[in-house]
């Protein structure tokens, strides 16, 4: 009598630092989209983890986060990359409105010595999946944006990390006494992501 037993995939260092720099990529152009900093007009329709994905077509950012993404997964192969944060921010006055969350752990054994873990890439795209899914529905628990916004990301690092010269120190664009959600995680067995967004509540709305 034939049996079946779930198939894992082996994940390599590499392999889990492409994952979850890809992952931030598509995050960031939803995150964006979702929250209206650029035109609608300006995302084209791809398919990506089982879902309908929208990515922005605007040279200029499509460059920025090509060149991020490339250089997270490089801090990611080699351990270095805390947490990555989208902070998006009012165009006219530089106020911080949101900071979207997403802290790495990362199983050190792997970076030190090389090992390899084994998890189905299908249930890492369910897990992310379930993440893209929040986001696109973020619309539903987060305050309407009705101002011009612009947006950074900061990367928290080791403190021997060797940084870009592209890149400059920068405060952490807190928010003060800011209301937060938690967004489901997603997990590589090498690396694993808590996504939580933090944002500005007008004294009206808690009213």
């Amino acid at each position: 009598m034939a049996s079946r037993t779930a198939s894992k995939d082996i994940i390599t260092l590499k392999g889990s630092a492409a994952i979850v720099s890809e992952f931030f990529g598509y995050a960031a152009n939803s995150i964006l989209y979702n929250r209206g900093v650029y035109p609608e007009e300006s995302f084209g329709k791809v398919k990506k983890y089982g879902l309908p994905m929208l990515l922005t077509q605007d040279k200029a950012v499509k460059t920025f986060l090509t060149n991020l993404t490339s250089q997270l997964s490089e801090w990611l192969e080699g351990g270095k990359l805390q947490r990555i944060v989208l902070v998006i921010m009012s165009k006219g006055t530089g106020e911080v409105l949101e900071r979207w969350n997403f802290n790495i752990i990362t199983d050190g054994e792997v970076v030190e010595k090389g090992a390899v873990k084994e998890k189905s890439d299908k249930e890492i795209m369910r897990e992310i999946q379930a993440i893209m899914r929040q986001v696109n529905s973020c619309i539903s628990f987060l305050p309407c944006l009705d101002e011009p916004c612009i947006f950074d990301v900061l990367a928290y690092t080791d403190s021997d990390t060797t940084v870009p010269f592209t890149w400059m120190e920068s405060d952490a664009k807190l928010i003060e006494n800011p209301q937060m959600v938690k967004l489901h995680s997603f997990d590589t067995k090498i690396h694993k992501v808590d996504t939580l967004v933090s944002y500005k509540v007008d004294d009206l709305d808690e009213q």
